[in-house]
This record gives structure tokens, sequence and C-alpha cells, in this order.
């Protein structure tokens, strides 16, 4: 999502906000209510014998958000209690959520046919499936017959109808009452803005591009990037191009943003320029679900509305080429954890032409956190053949090969991003600094390293991480010991909570001999951080430190058995060592290191906080 997309969807947020007046009170007064209801839907939930695995197989998937599987299993308990309105709804969220429109339209269906107060989602999707079919009085049948709003309800419900009801207008030839209908609902206090935008594409389509163009020279109207490419194009019609090549000029990012940078090749080259950015009233009602979508994923709270995700699937399913609705599709699902369901949608972008970096750097992401660190690799070089200018491209790939301990090879992406970024605000210039400096101290070159992370902490002073890293490496190197013990000290009072920190702290003092300063610090670490190995093999060496020599056994076996479990690489672990520790003690091992390198070192890698 573009920045000027998050923008106008904050914005959007604001004003349903506004909207609902005391939405937050209402919904409190509500809770109570609400949890009867669910008490009632979980006692009716169906758990007789044949429905039972399927159903329970059901529930599980949907809590994962494994929709594919979860729409599997509530199609066969459906298809063993037809009918079932619990059944039937949890299959169509499942079957939504997963993109599987055609048989989520076939429950939607029936579901309307066989209950007497039919789902609002088997309502939205209802509707999605008549404008596709382009049954313009069906859906505005549909929509007269929808009930109104109850007693401190939200309107959200009634104004994305009505919205919905102007484009149905227009797919019935009916652009007067169309345009009505959008004029009507400016009126709402707080909707102007989201509703101007889709009024003025209407206007567009019916020719009134003066009227359009005005609406859309609004900020709060038409500052995203469809509104962007519609203003643009609009501009085209009247013959404004210079008009039009100084408002692109205009927009933050633009140099990220391929359709913005043909656009404005077109207008400057005197191309001809059409209106598409809607081509037919099913185009109109995508944006509308995309408009809801983007509103709902912007909304307070830790994670987004889940129906978020169902309304910018149904605008993927009006409008397979818009973009902003694929895109959203893709960053709801990875944040979901549904990474092969995302890919999907990051490959139908790819398809509808030039590769947008905001998604492609989405899609990357997705890539590495689903562990498919080689096609992320491609990815990332791609990104940077294409985008040889744009620097989080090179940060990018400088992260990805530092993730796969590639550090010497993520050295040069990093140069390459801090080249670009030399005129860049400082604060975006921190974290390159950070991650480059990490790359060149594990890959031996601290003094590079050390210059950057001084130079990241000027900018960020009270970043736990950077402070904790820095002074660690000095504590770690026997350098700027006291200058490093207080960094860490400075980190823990910033991070209190963090294990990676604490560990640091006590790994500091373990490195100055003040063992049992360590003990406290260390323990704090390992009972936030109990399944990791290196943090255990700290422990057991300080709990050696101190006399509790039994107890440092029993660590070190945990750390060898979550080493072998995979938990956690030999790059920055060696289990020979632990080895030797239990056969022999941390005295041998200790002074046979000292006679090899002629310094007692811990061994490589503490357990630094990394970006």
């Amino acid at each position: 999502m573009t920045r000027s997309t998050r923008r106008h969807a904050a914005l959007i947020v604001t004003l349903i906000a506004a909207m609902a007046g005391q939405t937050v009170a209402a919904q409190d007064d509500a809770a109570p209510a609400e949890a009867a209801e669910q008490a009632e839907t979980a006692s009716s939930a169906p758990l007789t014998r044949g429905l039972a695995g399927p159903y329970l197989a059901g529930r599980m998937a949907a809590t994962d958000n494994d929709f594919r599987a979860a729409a599997d299993y509530f199609l066969r308990t459906v298809s063993q209690d037809p009918g079932n309105a619990y059944l039937e709804d949890s299959a169509l969220i499942a079957l939504v959520s997963s993109g599987r429109f055609d048989q989520a339209a076939t429950v939607a269906h029936r579901i309307a046919d066989q209950q007497e107060h039919p789902s609002e989602l088997s309502g939205l999707v209802r509707r999605a499936d008549l404008a596709r079919a382009g049954d313009w009085p069906g859906l505005i049948a549909l929509l007269d017959a929808a009930p109104p709003l109850a007693q401190g309800e939200p309107p959200g419900r009634v104004l994305l109808d009505e919205m919905l009801r102007g484009w149905a207008q227009m797919g019935a030839g009916q652009a007067t009452e169309a345009l009505a209908t959008f004029e009507d609902l400016t009126r709402i206090p707080g909707a102007q803005g989201m509703v101007n935008y889709h009024l003025a594409l209407a206007r567009a389509m019916a020719g009134d591009y003066e009227g359009a163009a005005d609406l859309l020279a609004d900020p709060q109207t038409g500052a995203h990037i469809l509104g962007f490419i519609a203003r643009a194009q609009i501009l085209a019609q009247l013959d404004r191009h210079e008009d039009a090549i100084d408002m692109l000029d205009g927009i933050q990012g633009i140099e990220s943003e391929p359709t913005l940078l043909a656009l404005r090749a077109q207008l400057v080259t005197g191309m001809p320029v059409a209106f598409d950015v809607i081509r037919s009233p099913q185009d109109g009602m995508a944006q509308v679900f995309l408009t809801f979508g983007m509103a709902m994923a912007q909304a307070p709270g830790p994670d987004p509305d889940p129906l978020a995700l169902i309304h910018a699937r149904l605008a993927s399913w009006l409008a397979p080429d818009l973009g902003e609705a694929r895109l959203m599709v893709a960053q709801l699902l990875q944040s979901q954890g549904q990474f092969d369901l995302a890919e999907q949608e990051f490959d139908a972008l790819a398809g509808l032409g030039a590769v947008r970096p905001v998604a492609e750097l989405a899609r990357i992401d997705a890539l590495s956190r689903a562990e498919r660190k080689d096609e992320a690799e491609k990815a990332a070089l791609a990104l940077t053949a294409a985008y040889p200018d744009l620097p989080q491209a090179w940060i990018a790939l400088g992260d990805l090969l530092r993730q796969q301990a590639k550090h010497a090879a993520a050295v040069p992406a990093y140069d390459k991003a801090l080249t670009l970024l030399a005129d860049a605000p400082d604060d975006a210039r921190w974290f390159p600094l950070y991650a480059r400096a990490i790359a060149l101290e594990r890959s031996g070159q601290f003094d590079r390293a050390e210059a950057d992370f001084l130079a990241a902490i000027d900018i960020r002073p009270d970043q736990a991480s950077l402070l904790n890293y820095l002074g660690y490496s000095w504590i770690d190197r026997n350098i700027n010991l006291e200058r490093g013990l207080g960094m860490i000290k400075r980190a823990v009072e910033l991070a209190p909570n963090d294990g990676y920190i604490q560990d640091s702290l006590a790994w500091a003092y373990y490195r100055l001999g003040r063992y049992d300063e360590a003990v406290a610090p260390m323990e704090n670490a390992a009972r936030s951080m109990s399944n990791d190995p290196l943090i255990n093999d700290h422990l057991g060496d300080i709990y050696w430190m101190v006399g509790r020599k039994r107890e440092a056994e029993i660590q070190w076996r945990r750390a060898l058995s979550l080493l072998g479990s995979g938990a956690q690489t030999e790059e920055d672990m060696d289990p020979d060592r632990l080895r030797a520790k239990l056969d022999r003690g941390l005295d041998a091992v200790l002074a046979d290191e000292q006679a090899d390198n002629g310094d007692a070192r811990p061994p490589a890698g503490s357990a630094e906080q990394q970006p």
C-alpha cells in the first residue's frame, strides 16, 4: 500500500468513526448481548458423531487462518447437514477468504433461499454476484429489501449499500438518479471525501469531466493512487495536460509507482490518454468494496478487522485487474500467515503489467517469512535490476542475504542503498547503517562496523537494539568496557523485557569477571526465552563460574538438545564445544582456548537483537 493510499485509508477510518458517533461506546453497550448471542451460537454448533471430525477440523483451520482447509471441512459438514445456518455461514466466510467465489456465490444464494434472516456476508456476496452478472434491476431490488438500521447500529452498512446503489443505477442507465444518490450521501457528516471520490468517477463516466476534476482536486477526495490516476486521466480529457503533469510531479514517491510514471510519460509525449481508471459500473462497485476494506484494515486495534479481507476479496472478484485490491488481499493474507495464498495474489499483480515496487517488497517479505529464501532472493535481485535507484530494493536484498548468513555479500547491497540515501533525511538512513554494521561485524570488518553503529546511534540514541549490539561487541572484544556496559544498561532501561538484551547485560558482566552480578539478568533472559539454546548455554557458563556446577550441566544439556532440534544454526553455536564442557568442564575448555588463541573468549555470536 502506498504512502498516499495509507493516508487516504486513514482519512476514511476517521470519517467512518465520525459517522458512527459513539461507535465504541455502542459496541461496549452491546457486548453482553453479543456475548449471549455467541454463547447461543456455540451451544447450537453441531457436534454430532458424523459431523464432529470435519467440524472441529474446520474450526481449527479457521482459527489458524487456513482458509482453504476450513472451506473444505465446512463444505463437508454442510453436505451432511444441509440447511444448517451456522455451517453454511462458516463455509461462506472460508470460501470468500480463500478466493473461491463461484462456490461462495452458490452458498450465498442458498442461504438467502433457506434462511429467514440471511447473514450480512451472504448479502454482500449476492450483491457482488448480481453486479458481476450485470443484473442491475435485481441488485437494486435486493438493496431495496435490505432491513433498516437497528437502534444503535453504526450507519456504515447503509452507506455501503447506498454507494452500491449509485453504481447499480449507473449500470441501469439511470445516470441522473445515480448522481443524485451520491450527492445525497455527501451530506452525511464525515463522509464527503469518500463519497465525492465516487461521485467524481460517476460524473466522469457520464461525461462531466469538469465537475469530476473539481471534486478530485480536493486532497481529501483524490489524494491516493487511484485518485491521482483518475484526476490525471480526466485532466487529459479536458486537454489540460500541463496541469496533469504538474499534479503528478508533486506526488511524493512517484518514482516507485510505475503506473503514475507511465501515465506521466504519455502526457509528456502527447500520446492519447483514455479515462479507464474505471470502465464499468462493476469497477465502481469494486472500488466501493476496496474503500471499505481499507477503512477496516486501518481501524485501531492489534489486528485488521476480518471483514477487511472479505471486502478486498469482493473488490478483486468484481475487478480482477484492480491492482490495489490484489495488493491489499496479498498483504492481509501474509499478515495472517497465509503465504501461499498471498503468493497467488502477488503473481496476479505481476501478470497485470509493470512490477510495482511496493507490491514486490511485500512479496519479498512474505517469501522470506515463509522460509522461501531462495525465491525471495531472486525476487529481490529482480527488483534491484528493474529499479536500480530504489534504495528500499537494495535494503531488502541486503536483509535477505544477511538472514542467510551471507554477510559479506550483504555489504555491497547496503553500500548501494546508503549511496542512494546520501541526501535523504537521517531517519531514512539509520536502519541501513545498522543493518550494514551487523553484516560488517559478522564478516570480520569491525572497524567499518563500529563507524556505522556510531553513526546510527547518533541518529537514534535511544534505539535499544543498536545500543545493545555495539555495547556487546565492544565488551566481547575486551575494548571500551565501561562505555559498552553503560550502553547495554541503557538498552535494558529502554527494553526491560527483551531477553536478548538481558542476555547481553549478563554476558557483559561475565566478560568483566563479575559473575555474581551476571546471574540475575541471565536468569531473566532464560525465563523469557527458555527455548533459545544460546541463552541456556550462557546461563550454564555463568552457573559454573559461581559454583553451581550441577545446574550448569543441566543448562548445557538443554542447550545441546535445543540445538539438535534445529532451533539455532551452528553458525551461532558450536555443539562440539557444548559436549566438551559437559565432558571436561568449562575450566578445561577455557584453558584449551587460552592455549590455542591466547584469549579465552566465549564462542562467536552472542544473542544480540537484530533488526
